[in-house]
């Protein structure tokens, strides 16, 4: 029996499963970066070890110092969770080695998965349909477009989309360098890629007296830049006999490898509806939360009933509803997804928690921070996980867009707005999306539609800053005062303060009631309700550079609010490349110097934020007079890395 459980991760599936713990009597310790110290995973463990450093290299990638701290912490068990060293075989084998229970597959198992390209193999010989793989190096415009893929781990790291054969190249190396920095293993392989295709999963769970469950379909199509952003289960509109092939190969699968504990079979689904596998995760997957909520399980309670050598029934449960899985990152869609750090104030949302058991709709929240906690740049910018179930997918989709729109998360920028839109998007309410779901509708997802609700935000934050400021009144004098001015965002809000209360220069709203975190405005006749939020220091200070959250009627606001004088210090030249975020200098463009020449849109520089590599463009077409990005160092938000200038237009 397992007594004390080590968890060799962070974040929300490290506070996934300790909850799990706490339900079954199992003591729980936490391993943890110096840039963790304050996590919430930490705070909820029962002890945790420290690995010093933040990047994952010298942390949560030392299987030898993981094993180290469970025995220093009396652990005698280690659960991997996703991620990190979950699929690497060599630490399954030093965690037994070390006299720990391994709550995953048998270390073999794993190997036999741990490369895509050698899993193919296994695969073809157990009769499963694969995609042929293409070499890269001979690649001919017939095989494109190709899609890029890192052989050991997952999560869209060390994954490309090229559809240029010139392309190819420098791909090949941004996608090995993000894969070795993400797994340790730089290798990288080429397969078609399949225009309109769905991305379809089984999940599994296997005991070691010879019992394989397939426990249903995942739909996980909806991804931006080859990760999962939206899943949902059972995957909507398959046919029986697409069902039983796909569960028929999973099981096939599991069974060739002798499989033991939780994984996931994934499939590709062609528009003819045909079935490739894609690859085996020989671990829990972010997602398998929609599955519990279908079949009414805790996998990960099942995983420790299985590491602990007990026998599951011969059938799973019967499959119950349809639950849909949000990803809430603190990132920027309109911005490349770029990760936004920054302290989490709020994170808070309307009837989570229930029942699985019941039949009655329901939330379920999945967080790995809380208020007061800061994302980082050394990992992934997942916030929480936002699951509803209900008896229809119809239900349970439109439950989900309702409980993102109504949550409060202020702090850093979210895709929290992307999310509600893509939930109502006719394309995915009618069960039809795929892969290429945000190539197609990103600019109008981002967009989105402007009913006046930005405006009407700034209104209500505009007016409960001069109740909280307490604006004194100018009712002594006989003619109207001139109307205070203040800005947020994109709005100049213009109102008087009179006896009665506020007058706002606009005759289509009328303020009600205002209070410091509640304004009540009349918009054409109708009442709106909205919260306003601002964080300051115990002595008054800006805690947030100056944002404000308005969480209205229809939607939620991140506002700055703009002094009225611009501050001379923060202008910056024609032509800057700033850094989008905090990250590490990974490399710069080959022969990049100052003088060269550079073309609009040809990557200068590559930062490294939150697991993942961004590239930093040219703007235009010119020279570059300066470059002051040296790889390996550390930049924060709005660093100079360069500038370009047009020779016969100035800086640009």
């Amino acid at each position: 029996m397992i007594s004390t459980l080590l968890v060799a991760n962070r974040g929300e599936i490290a506070c996934r499963i300790f909850r799990t713990c706490r339900e079954r009597g199992i003591a729980t310790v936490a391993v943890f970066s110096d840039a963790d110290a304050d996590a919430l995973h930490v705070r909820e463990a029962d002890t945790a070890v420290r690995l010093p450093g933040a990047a994952p290299a010298d942390t949560y990638l030392r299987g030898d110092l993981i094993v180290k701290a469970a025995l220093a912490a009396g652990a005698d068990a280690v659960h991997p969770g996703y991620g990190f060293l979950s699929e690497n075989a060599e630490f399954a084998r030093a965690v037994l080695d070390a006299g720990l229970v391994w709550v995953g597959p048998p270390p073999e198992a794993i190997e036999a998965m741990a490369s895509k390209t050698r899993a193919k193999e296994l695969m073809a010989a157990a009769g499963v349909p694969l995609l042929a793989p293409v070499d890269p190096a001979s690649a001919t415009e017939a095989d494109l477009p190709l899609l890029l893929k890192a052989a050991a781990g997952g999560g869209g790291r060390g994954m490309r989309l090229v559809r240029q054969l010139a392309d190819v190249k420098e791909e090949l190396a941004a996608a090995s360098a993000e894969a070795r920095s993400a797994f340790g293993d730089g290798e990288v392989f080429a397969e078609p890629y399949v225009e309109r295709g769905r991305h379809v999963e089984v999940q599994i769970l296997a005991d070691a007296h010879g019992t394989v469950w397939a426990l249903g379909t995942r739909d996980c199509s909806l991804q931006r830049r080859h990760q999962k952003v939206i899943e949902e289960s059972p995957a909507p509109g398959l046919t029986a006999g697409l069902r039983t092939t796909l569960t028929d190969a999973a099981l096939a699968a599991a069974r060739a490898v002798e499989y033991r504990g939780a994984g996931t079979v994934e499939f590709l689904i062609s528009s003819a509806g045909r079935a490739y596998f894609l690859e085996m995760n020989t671990r829990l997957q972010v997602e398998h939360p929609v599955t519990e909520e279908v079949f009414g399980l805790d996998l990960v309670a099942l995983q420790l009933a299985v590491a602990e050598g007990a026998k599951l029934p011969p059938e799973p449960p019967v499959p119950r509803g349809h639950a849909v899985e949000a990803r809430l990152y603190a990132e920027d869609p309109a911005r490349g997804w770029a990760p936004q750090p920054g302290r989490v104030h709020a994170l808070t949302l309307p009837g989570a928690g229930g029942d699985r058991l019941a039949d009655r709709p329901r939330v379920r929240v999945d967080a790995g921070y809380g208020p007061g906690d800061s994302v980082g740049v050394h990992y992934d910018s997942m916030l929480a996980k936002v699951v509803a179930w209900a008896p229809t997918r119809a239900d349970a989709v439109r439950l989900l867009a309702d409980a993102l729109r109504r949550a409060r998360v202020h702090g850093p920028l979210t895709n929290r707005e992307l999310l509600v839109r893509s939930l109502r998007h006719p394309e995915f309410t009618a069960g039809e999306a795929d892969t290429g779901f945000y190539e197609r509708h990103i600019d109008a997802l981002i967009e989105g539609k402007d009913d006046g609700g930005a405006r009407h935000a700034a209104v209500a934050a505009a007016l409960a800053d001069a109740v909280r400021r307490g604006h004194p009144v100018g009712g002594w004098r006989n003619l109207p005062s001139r109307p205070q001015t203040k800005t947020y965002g994109e709005h100049e809000v213009r109102y008087h303060r009179t006896r009665d209360g506020f007058r706002v220069e606009d005759d289509a709203v009328r303020a009600v009631a205002v209070a410091p975190d509640r304004v009540t405005l009349e918009v054409d006749g109708v009442l709106r309700h909205f919260e306003v939020a601002e964080y300051v220091t115990e002595h008054g200070g800006d805690l947030d550079g100056g944002y404000v959250y308005v969480d209205g009627p229809t939607a939620s606001y991140r506002l700055r609010a703009h002094p009225r004088f611009t501050d001379p210090r923060t202008a910056t030249a024609p032509g800057s490349l700033l850094a989008p975020m905090p990250g590490t200098v990974v490399r710069i463009a080959d022969g990049l110097g100052e003088g060269s020449a550079v073309t609009a849109g040809q990557p200068l520089v590559w930062l490294e934020a939150m697991k993942m590599e961004h590239r930093i463009v040219s703007p235009a077409s010119g020279t570059l007079t300066a470059l002051h990005a040296v790889p390996g160092s550390q930049v924060e938000v709005g660093a100079l890395l360069a500038v370009v200038t047009d020779v016969s237009q100035g800086d640009i």
